[in-house]
C-alpha cells in the first residue's frame, strides 16, 4: 500500500546547525507512530516538514493527492474572549468544511473529547482541556492523518488515560512526538527515533516502545561489532603504511587510497555513535537518622475546599514516595508545605536536626532569566565544588550538555530542556537528605529522563517526587500517597492500586462533590442546555437517521467482502475508503444523539 505521506533523504539545518540529514521516512494508513529523540535532533521541525508547513534543504516530502493533514502544534493559541464552540467552527471553516456539515461536525467532535458545552469560554479551561480542544480543532477538519507535537503536555493522570484511549481507537492515522514513555508504550504499533548517530538519521522498527527497545538495544549491538571490525581493518592497513609500500606502483596507491578511507570511515562512525548523555548524581549528607521528616495532623484549604486534611507520614532514608493525583488536587501544594514554602491550617511538621533539604520547584523559580549561564552555575569564580573536589566550570557544564559558547548566554534564552538541566546542575551541588522534586521531567527528552530515574534511585537519603511522567514514577517510587483533591488521602504500594482507590471515592462522592473536583476548565460543571426548537425536531428524527446510516454501513460492509472486488486491490481500497466513511457517519450520529439525548432530559425535568 502506497505512503499516505513519504519523505525521502531530506536534511534540514537552520544556520550551521544541521538537525538531521538522509532521513526517509513513511506514513502509511493505520499507522499510529511515536516520534522520540534527544532534544535538539529536531523533532518539532521533522513533524512541521510532515504537515507542510515548513520547506526542507534537501530531498522530497510527497503526500498522497488531495490527502486532508491535520496538525496539532505544542502551544495553540486561542482568543482569550472565544468560546469552545467558536473555535471548533472556526478550524471547520478555515478547513473548508461546507456549511451544512459543520454543525453536526462540531457537535460531533465536542461529545468525543468530553465537552459538553461549546458556550464555555476558553479563557477558563486548564491546560489539559486547551489541550484537548486543540486536538478537536484538528478533528473537526477531519483529517486522514494527525501530526501532534507533544500532545501529553498539561495532561494529568485522568487526561493521559482518556488520550491513550481516544488514540488508541483512532480511524485515522497518526504521527506523534513524545517524551511520555508510559503514554507510547499504550498507543504506538511503530517507534521512529532521530539521532544524529544513526548513519541515515533515523531508526524505525514496527512495534510498541518496549519492543522498540529490545530492537534498538540488538541493533546497537551490531552496530558495536561492525565498529570493532573496521578498527581491526584500520589497525591492520596502519601497520602495513607504517612499513611503507617499497614501489609505487598502481596497487600500493590503491592500498594507501584505501586505508585513508577507512581511517576517515572510522573516525566518523565512532564520532556518530559516540554518547553525549547528561551527567546527573544527586549527593547525600551521610545522615543516619531514620526520621527525617515527621507529619502529624497537617491540613491545607483554599477558599473552604480542603486540599489536604489530616495527613500523617514519616519520610525516613531510603524512601522514595510519589505523590500522585489529579490536577488540582493538591500535589504542588503538599511539597510546598513540607518544603516550608507555604503555612499549614493545621498539623505539625517536625524536621531532624539540621536537615538538608533541597526542593525542585516546578515553575523553575531558582532561576532568574536575566543572569547569565555561567552566574546560575557558578554565582563567583569559574569552578564548582562537588563532592569536595574543585570542577572548572566548563567541565561541569558539560556534564549537563552545555557548550563553553553558552555560558554567556541569559538564561532566559535557553529552551525549557536547557532550563530544567541548568536547575539539576545547581541544586547537584548541595548536599542533601530529603530530595522535593516538583516536576522536573517539564521538557526533558527520553535520555535526560533514563539518567535522572537512576540518579534517583542510587541516591541514598529520601525522596518526595511529582510527576506526570508514569513510567519513571513506576520505575523509582516504593511507595505512593494518593489524593484526591477533596482532602481524603491514602497510601499505596502501587499505582494501579490508587487508581482503584481513587475511582472508588468518586463513585461514593455525590454529584457536587464531582462538580467541585472538576476545578479549574472542566467542562462537566454546568448544567447541560435545554432543546431548542431546531435541536427538537433533529432529536425527533434522529432514530431514523441511524437507522438509515447503519444499513448504509452494512451495505458498505457486505460490497468489501465481494469476492470480484477483494481480488481487484484498486477497487477495494475504494471500496475500503466508502465503509470507513459509512462507519464515521454512524459514529457521528450517535456522538450527536448522545448531546440531544442529554439536552432532551434536562427539557423533562424542566
Amino acid at each position: 500500500m502506497s505512503a499516505l505521506i513519504y519523505s525521502q533523504k531530506i536534511q534540514k539545518s537552520f544556520g550551521a546547525k544541521r538537525l538531521f540529514h538522509r532521513v526517509t521516512f513513511g506514513i502509511e494508513n493505520n499507522d499510529r507512530v511515536g516520534i522520540i529523540g534527544p532534544n535538539g535532533s529536531g523533532k518539532s521541525t521533522f513533524l512541521k516538514i510532515l504537515a507542510g508547513l515548513e520547506d526542507v534543504d534537501e530531498g522530497t516530502v510527497t503526500r498522497r493527492q488531495r490527502l486532508r493533514v491535520a496538525y496539532v502544534p505544542q502551544d495553540t493559541q486561542f482568543l482569550a474572549d472565544g468560546t469552545v464552540g467558536e473555535m471548533l467552527h472556526e478550524s471547520a471553516r478555515q478547513a473548508g468544511l461546507p456549511m451544512e456539515e459543520e454543525q453536526v461536525r462540531v457537535y460531533e467532535v465536542l461529545g468525543k473529547v468530553g465537552f459538553t458545552d461549546g458556550s464555555q469560554q476558553v479563557s477558563v479551561l486548564s491546560g489539559g482541556w486547551k489541550k484537548r480542544l486543540a486536538i478537536a480543532c484538528a478533528l473537526v477538519q477531519d483529517p486522514e492523518v494527525i501530526l501532534l507535537d507533544e500532545p501529553t503536555n498539561h495532561m494529568d493522570v485522568e487526561g493521559l488515560r482518556w488520550l491513550a484511549q481516544f488514540m488508541v481507537q483512532a480511524l485515522w492515522a497518526w504521527v506523534l512526538v513524545s517524551h511520555d514513555r508510559w503514554f507510547l508504550e499504550q498507543t504506538t504499533n511503530k517507534m521512529a527515533e532521530l539521532h544524529s548517530r544513526y548513519a541515515d538519521g533515523i531508526l524505525v522498527f514496527p512495534g510498541s516502545y518496549s519492543q522498540f527497545l529490545e530492537k534498538r538495544e540488538a541493533f546497537q549491538d551490531v552496530q558495536d561489532q561492525q565498529v570493532q571490525a573496521l578498527a581491526g581493518k584500520v589497525r591492520r592497513e596502519e601497520a602495513w603504511l607504517r612499513r611503507g609500500p617499497k614501489a609505487r606502483t598502481t596497487k600500493a596507491k590503491y592500498r594507501v587510497d584505501t586505508a585513508k578511507a577507512l581511517q576517515a570511515e572510522l573516525a566518523e562512525t565512532t564520532t556518530r555513535l559516540r554518547r553525549q548523555d547528561v551527567s546527573i548524581d544527586f549527593v547525600g549528607s551521610g545522615r543516619k537518622t531514620k526520621q527525617l521528616i515527621e507529619v502529624t495532623g497537617l491540613s491545607k484549604s483554599y477558599d473552604s475546599r480542603p486540599i489536604i486534611h489530616q495527613l500523617d507520614m514519616m519520610v525516613s532514608p531510603g524512601r522514595a514516595v510519589g505523590i500522585i493525583g489529579h490536577n488540582g488536587s493538591g500535589k504542588s501544594t503538599l511539597l510546598k508545605l513540607l518544603a516550608k514554602e507555604l503555612v499549614s491550617d493545621q498539623g505539625m511538621v517536625k524536621y531532624a536536626e539540621n536537615l538538608q533539604l533541597v526542593y525542585f520547584d516546578q515553575n523553575r523559580a531558582q532561576l532568574d532569566p536575566k543572569l547569565t549561564l555561567r552566574q546560575t552555575l557558578a554565582e563567583s569564580g569559574d569552578s564548582v565544588v562537588y563532592r569536595g573536589q574543585v570542577i572548572h566550570l566548563v567541565g561541569w557544564a558539560k556534564r549537563f550538555n552545555f557548550q563553553a559558547e553558552q555560558l554567556d548566554l541569559p538564561v532566559g534564552l535557553l529552551s525549557g530542556g536547557e532550563q530544567a538541566r541548568a536547575v539539576m546542575a545547581r541544586f547537584m551541588l548541595q548536599p542533601a537528605d530529603v530530595l522535593i522534586v516538583d516536576e522536573p521531567t517539564n521538557d526533558l527528552d527520553i535520555p535526560t529522563r533514563e539518567t535522572l530515574e537512576e540518579s534517583f534511585k542510587e541516591f541514598p537519603g529520601a525522596l518526595l517526587l511529582v510527576t506526570h511522567d508514569r513510567y519513571m514514577l513506576e520505575q523509582v517510587c516504593t511507595e505512593f500517597l494518593g489524593l484526591d483533591g477533596q482532602g481524603s488521602h491514602g497510601q499505596f504500594a502501587s499505582y494501579a492500586q490508587w487508581e482503584s482507590w481513587l475511582g472508588r471515592q468518586q463513585k461514593e462522592s455525590n454529584p457536587e462533590t464531582n462538580a467541585t473536583r472538576g476545578g479549574k476548565g472542566s467542562p462537566q460543571g454546568g448544567k447541560p442546555k435545554k432543546l431548542s426548537y431546531k435541536e427538537q425536531r433533529e432529536y425527533d428524527g434522529m432514530e431514523q437517521k441511524i437507522l438509515e446510516a447503519e444499513t448504509v454501513r452494512d451495505t458498505c460492509r457486505g460490497k468489501v467482502e465481494e469476492r470480484t472486488v477483494a481480488s481487484d486491490h484498486l477497487r477495494l481500497q475504494e471500496a475500503y475508503e466508502v465503509l470507513k466513511q459509512a462507519e464515521r457517519d454512524v459514529e457521528r450520529l450517535y456522538a450527536r444523539w448522545a448531546v440531544l439525548e442529554e439536552k432532551h432530559q434536562a427539557s423533562s425535568k424542566g
